[in-house]
Order: C-alpha cells, then sequence, then structure tokens
C-alpha cells in the first residue's frame, strides 16, 4: 500500500531529528586542512613522519606514533585505540625539534588493498601498511553548496594496519509502500559490528567508537554529479544504518529552511572512516531504474535481492523497521532459490 505524501514528510522529520548526525571531530585526521605537497615516510620504531604544506604556505613536519588496526566494542570502559600526534617534529616526543631531519625512512612499495581518496600509502618494515587519504568529510547536508570554508575542506586522514579492512555491506531498495528510494547498511570489521556507545542530541559521537556514514547522491535534484545527502551515526550493537530519500527541512542554521525535495540519484556512495586506526573505506552503487515502485518483473527481483540482504543483518534493528521494504516479500519465491 502506497503512503501518502505528508507522512513521508513527516517521517522524513522524525528521521532528520534522530539519525541524521552532523559532522564531528575526527580522531585519525590531521588538525591542518586543504594540505599540498603531501608526503609519508615510516621506520623501524613503528612512526610516521608525515609531511606536508598548509594552506598558508607554512611546511610542516607530524610525527604520527602508537595505534594499529581497532579494538571491538564490547567495554566502552576501554579506550579505543588512537594516534598521538607530535606537530613539531620530534619536539613533542623527543624534545628534539629536529628530529624529523635525521628520520630513517624505511617504506617498502605498497601492496595492500586498493584504498579510496588515496594520497600516499606504504608498507612498514614489519610488514603491516600506513596511508593518507584525503576527502571531504563535513559537506553540508541535503545538497546545500558549502558557505563555509571548513564545509568544503580536505582532511588528511592517516591510517595503520594489518589484515582486511573493514567491510560496508549496503543495499537499495524502495521503501514507505513503493513511494521512496532508500539505502541501508552494515558497517563490520574483524567479523564484528562497528559501533559506539553514546550520542549527544544532534548525533554526534561521544566516543572514538562511534563512526557516522556518509551518503552521497549523484545525478539528483540536486544538481549534476555528487551531492552530500546525509551523515548517519551507525546503530548499536548491529553497526547498520539506513536512510530514505524523502522530502527534508533543512537543518537549523542553513542559509535556506525551504523544505528539499526528495533526491535518488542515478548512483550512491556511501564513505566512512574505519574503526579506531583503520583506513576511509568506501560503497558505490548504481540507484534504481525507477524512483517509485511499480510492481514489474524487474522491480519484484531488485527488491527481493535487498530483501535476502536486509534479512541478513538489519533484522536486528528496531529504529529501521519502518524502512524495510516489504515484510511480506518472499525473496526465495521471487528469486527461485532457498531461504
Amino acid at each position: 500500500m502506497r503512503q501518502r505524501p505528508g507522512l513521508i514528510a513527516f517521517l522524513a522529520s522524525v528521521l532528520a531529528a534522530g539519525l541524521f548526525a552532523a559532522p564531528a571531530p575526527a580522531s585519525q585526521s590531521f588538525s591542518d586542512t586543504n594540505d599540498t605537497n603531501v608526503t609519508l615516510q615510516v621506520n623501524r620504531k613503528g612512526e610516521a613522519l608525515v609531511t606536508y604544506t598548509r594552506s598558508d604556505g607554512r611546511v610542516r613536519h607530524v610525527l604520527v606514533w602508537g595505534a594499529i588496526n581497532a579494538l571491538p566494542p564490547t567495554d566502552p570502559s576501554v579506550h579505543q585505540v588512537h594516534f598521538r600526534f607530535d606537530y613539531a617534529g620530534g619536539w613533542g616526543k623527543y624534545r628534539n625539534g629536529s628530529y624529523w631531519r635525521s628520520f630513517r625512512n624505511r617504506c617498502q612499495p605498497y601492496d595492500g588493498p586498493a584504498l579510496v581518496d588515496l594520497v600516499a600509502a606504504c608498507k612498514a618494515p614489519d610488514g603491516t601498511y600506513w596511508a593518507l587519504q584525503s576527502w571531504q568529510r563535513s559537506l553540508p547536508l541535503l545538497g546545500f553548496v558549502p558557505w563555509l570554508p571548513g564545509q568544503a575542506a580536505y582532511e588528511l586522514h592517516v591510517s595503520h594496519w594489518s589484515g582486511p579492512l573493514p567491510q560496508l555491506a549496503v543495499g537499495v531498495h524502495w521503501t514507505y509502500g513503493g513511494t521512496a528510494v532508500g539505502l541501508f547498511g552494515q558497517l563490520t570489521y574483524a567479523g564484528q559490528p562497528v559501533h559506539g556507545f553514546g550520542a549527544d542530541a544532534r548525533g554526534n559521537p561521544t566516543d572514538r567508537y562511534s563512526r557516522n556514514v556518509y551518503i552521497d547522491t549523484f545525478n539528483s535534484v540536486y544538481g549534476a554529479g555528487w551531492a552530500r545527502e546525509s551523515g548517519i551515526l551507525v546503530h548499536t550493537p548491529n553497526g547498520t544504518f539506513c536512510h530514505s530519500f524523502v522530502p527534508q527541512h533543512p537543518f537549523p542554521g542553513y542559509p535556506d529552511q525551504t523544505t528539499r525535495p526528495a533526491a535518488p540519484g542515478d548512483q550512491y556512495r556511501v564513505t566512512v572512516m574505519g574503526p579506531g586506526v583503520t583506513p576511509v573505506v568506501q560503497w558505490i552503487g548504481p540507484g534504481l531504474p525507477t524512483k517509485s515502485w511499480d510492481g514489474t518483473d524487474d522491480e519484484r527481483q531488485l527488491q527481493a535481492q535487498a530483501e535476502l540482504l536486509w534479512n541478513q543483518f538489519m533484522t536486528g534493528d528496531a529504529r529501521c523497521q519502518s524502512e524495510q521494504s516489504d515484510p511480506s516479500l518472499d525473496p526465495a519465491r521471487v528469486l527461485g532459490v532457498e531461504g
């Protein structure tokens, strides 16, 4: 049964209040943004030396150390791993401001997994990997063009890991009785869901375990190319999230308070910082062939495939139940496979 557009708009305002998180500080990013001439070196002591030119033309030599991979979110009293930064090139750690000059680089060619937004990467002498990625995490939501300098800034993100990357699984389906298009997904690491233990009233994480996923839509009513649609805090305890492209009221402080139209696109992109000090990971996938459900055989096939994925990890997320495509749909019967 189709739901009325008015109800969709109401649901959108509820979701915006509870699920759309504003950008929060990144524990794995440098304090400077829009950096250029970036280089990465790693020594045998487990330290990285990152050199870059700031937007004001000053050159910085930053020592990074103290963390690898991520801890599972099992005990909130145990701090998540995080880096230590010395922006004085060694003065903070060794009381030697010229330490960076004698840094012995032992970087080997990078032979690890492909990374998005890659600036530099290398293999350390101990077989672990270091990487630098640059991305626009703080873009305004709902397709707004940045109106403050920090919103368009490129953050430089550092990571140090061994073994497999975090995994981001995403499905696309029709929601709310077929009147809207939506995304759902789950972030996992080492076979366990990634999630935090708390958030403030705006939905921003209050601990280093939490992660926001950033959803972009391509060639939508916002215009040609990619536009930031939302930023959503993954849910506890399943590391899951969901979002439907429905009319939304802009957030307080945005320059235009006119309701934004639904913005399903030709493609979707979901980007998230990995847990702990693991890399940024990303999913990109196609949109649906139609913006509303018509019940064709092709649509039923796509919806059934999405329902199979939903059943794998979304059934325990009570906050997303209203966005399940069709609980009565029998994917096994539609697809002709075992359930």
